[in-house]
């Protein structure tokens, strides 16, 4: 069986991409909670099951993946409704996983992943602007091409899982959305197995 390392639900939104991919897809898997420690220590204790010191990391028996991406990428070997089965969906799809995975620094940084009810932001700078502007014209973009309940289609996939962490941010901390785009949020926040995240999420110490 898959082994799944994460690290703290309230806390690490790269936790929760396949992990709630690997839920919704059905996929068997164990999960190892290891929590972040306060005194630094957690690259050590993360190095023993990853290869980065970092979380998440999917085991595979012998076979060991870092780095939410690659983990993802791997799942979808496993099952291919990872990603949408239309190939200029799955094009685009891929795309912008990718443009979360490496972008958005504004909204990590101002807007940290928290699963408990925040002050809501009430002055927004000009890089959060921007990258609040950029969510909403992706996700316009993926229900004007895909015409689906989520954002490249009818089905949740990889794109879904990589923006989830969003849906919690943008509820959280009051940020602007398109109303389209805020009926998106409603359907992930209120998918079971984000309510089993969250629920679990807010029990944490």
């Amino acid at each position: 069986m898959l082994k799944l390392y994460i690290a703290n639900k309230n806390l690490s939104s790269w936790s929760l991409r396949p992990w709630i991919l690997l839920k919704m897809l059905g996929i068997p898997f164990k999960e190892n909670l290891e929590t972040f420690e306060k005194d630094g220590s957690s690259f050590a204790k993360f190095n023993k099951f990853s290869p980065t010191g970092m979380v998440p990391c999917l085991v595979d028996g012998d076979i060991v993946i870092w780095d939410s991406l690659a983990i993802c990428e791997y799942i979808a070997e496993l099952d291919s409704q990872a990603w949408p089965s239309d190939k200029i969906a799955r094009a685009w799809a891929r795309s912008t996983a990718a443009e979360m995975h490496s972008g958005f620094q504004a909204l990590r940084k101002q807007c940290p992943m928290n699963c408990r009810p925040q002050p809501v932001i009430t002055e927004i700078d000009a890089a959060l602007a921007k990258d609040i502007e950029r969510i909403n014209q992706l996700w316009e973009t993926g229900f004007y091409k895909f015409s689906g309940s989520f954002l490249a289609g009818d089905q949740f996939t990889i794109v879904d899982a990589f923006f989830a962490p969003v849906a919690l941010r943008v509820r959280n901390y009051g940020l602007p959305i398109n109303a389209r785009c805020d009926q998106w949020i409603d359907r992930v926040l209120s998918l079971p197995v984000m309510k089993e995240w969250i629920e679990a999420a807010l029990q944490e110490a």
